[in-house]
């Protein structure tokens, strides 16, 4: 077996970096803090469309959807008044839904059995790193376990070891931000409750929570998420002896619904990011790299997308195709991606926790007015729920279309040009997805000439489309597309010219020099 690449935390963003490292052939060693797994609490739940691609990718995406609750609406209430009702669009069948609530343990389990079917993958529970060190050859940890003080060799390192990293301190990286004094109580609990179909159902001043927020969302097997904003001097332990934590739940579901207490947690939200996400061959992935706010559910799935973005890149430099610049673009992009879903979350949180008599004022003006003012219930904030990053100013993307009239406001439909997430649709049997190459992918216009395909990437796939589904794309009928191995496109062409397309695949694998020849 050749030389690893080294994974510390054996959660979902870590264990989903080694699958689909395994899947390009490349090795790993998966080493845990943990004695076990422990799956004790939903945690995070809310897993969105395009994060089920990279989990599909991983062999799990289909047993997610299948384990979790599909969901297409949510509620907000204003008190006792039902202000905003939004809706998803029905999935036509064989694509994913826009949002399934599938709790993090079951993903993780799902994630765990699909690792230990790969032989390419040793999954080390007990392993505490306590020592790093980097050279131009790989990383070397020291790590703690039950039989003494080992060395474990790679040659990169994914850090997904979580909030409270330890290697985001060995690196000597700054956690830079904000912790917020707020609190908030979350609990699952199984109970029938008598809603019409599973939705996200969100709270503002209920007289059950008043001057707080309350959020509900289904889990499977009747279980469901309860999340109370408490005051700052909240203790869980007194609640639970003086009959508060009972009390609080049978203000939701009544008096006469039968419950289990399943799980209960007290937290504060952090806002919190380090400046950079890659230090030379470590690549700091997931909570490790940034926390925010759960509202929204950005949480696990951008950390799931950073296991993706970094995986592809590290096989790429492992299987010798990946240009000088490759490595250093997991910080443009990923980084990127983190200071957007921090602005974003940032934002809501200054509507559901107000830091001072201005923003306190601007909410209850908001909410007031939402009761019988449709303009006013747009400007209501319970989380701008989470979407895929695009990288239009990645130096790996060929600039297409113009963007200056580009949408950029979060939650707004973008064209697919490069640099966006490449849509999905059905496409015969299967969908447009499910046809992408390990690597990189070509997809024809039903009129373009069939490209020579550069052999400095092995695995890159050629689809021809239908008329349907180059429209779709808005392609050209004689035009190609260049899709990455994350599904993001790299290029989009109209004239395919003998250079084209090796210029554009150049550029995607991080060659700076897009005419110079490789070594």
């Amino acid at each position: 077996m050749s030389d690893p690449v080294l994974i510390v935390g054996a959660g979902p963003v870590g264990l989903t970096s080694a699958i689909l490292l395994a899947r390009q052939g490349i090795p790993s060693i998966v080493l845990e803090s943990r004695p076990t797994r422990t799956l004790i609490g939903s945690r995070a739940i809310c897993v969105q469309r395009d994060i089920l691609d990279i989990l599909e990718r991983a062999g799990v995406g289909r047993k997610v959807v299948d384990a979790g609750v599909t969901w297409y609406s949510g509620r907000m209430f204003y008190r006792e008044h039902e202000v905003v009702v939004m809706t998803f669009p029905e999935t036509p069948p064989g694509l994913f839904p826009p949002f399934v609530n599938t709790p993090q343990n079951i993903v993780e389990q799902l994630l765990e059995d699909q690792a230990e079917q790969e032989p390419l993958i040793d999954v080390r529970y007990g392993n505490t790193v306590a020592a790093l060190t980097q050279d131009d050859d790989g990383v070397s940890l020291s790590v703690d376990t039950a039989t003494g003080r080992h060395e474990v060799r790679g040659t990169h390192c994914i850090a997904a070891d979580g909030s409270r990293s330890t290697l985001r301190e060995l690196l000597g990286l700054p956690f830079e931000g904000r912790s917020f004094n707020d609190r908030f109580l979350i609990t699952d609990i199984r109970a029938k409750l008598d809603f019409p179909v599973p939705e996200r159902r969100f709270y503002f001043d209920p007289e059950w929570n008043p001057g707080r927020q309350v959020l509900l969302h289904p889990q499977p097997d009747s279980v469901w998420r309860i999340d109370w904003q408490v005051p700052e001097d909240f203790d869980l332990e007194t609640e639970r002896e003086n009959g508060g934590l009972h009390a609080r739940v049978r203000q939701i579901i009544g008096e006469n619904t039968a419950y289990d207490l399943l799980w209960a947690s007290v937290y504060r939200f952090h806002q919190r990011r380090v400046p950079r996400m890659r230090v030379d061959r470590v690549f700091m992935a997931g909570d490790a790299a940034h926390v925010m706010s759960p509202f929204g559910a950005r949480g696990m799935n951008s950390g799931l997308a950073d296991a993706e973005n970094a995986a592809w890149k590290i096989a790429a430099v492992r299987s010798g195709w990946a240009g000088p610049a490759l490595p250093a673009t997991y910080d443009t992009e990923r980084g990127a991606a983190a200071d957007e879903n921090l602005a974003v979350t940032a934002t809501t949180m200054r509507f559901l926790v107000p830091a001072d008599d201005t923003e306190r004022a601007r909410r209850r003006d908001v909410l007031e007015r939402s009761i019988h003012d449709p303009a006013a219930r747009a400007e209501i904030n319970s989380g701008k729920l989470s979407e895929p990053f695009w990288y239009l100013d990645s130096p790996l993307t060929t600039p297409g279309a113009d963007t200056t009239a580009f949408p950029t406001e979060p939650s707004t439909p973008r064209p697919p040009i490069p640099g966006v997430l490449c849509p999905d649709f059905q496409l015969g049997e299967t969908r447009l997805r499910a046809t992408f190459g390990p690597t990189f992918t070509v997809l024809l216009g039903p009129k373009a000439a069939t490209p020579t395909i550069p052999d400095s990437v092995p695995g890159t796939k050629v689809v021809r489309l239908s008329p349907e589904a180059a429209v779709a794309l808005d392609l050209a009928p004689a035009g190609l597309a260049l899709v990455r191995p994350d599904g993001y496109l790299a290029a989009t062409l109209t004239e395919t010219t003998a250079a084209a397309l090796p210029n554009a695949l150049r550029r995607a694998c991080g060659w700076a020099d897009q005419e110079a020849a490789r070594p």
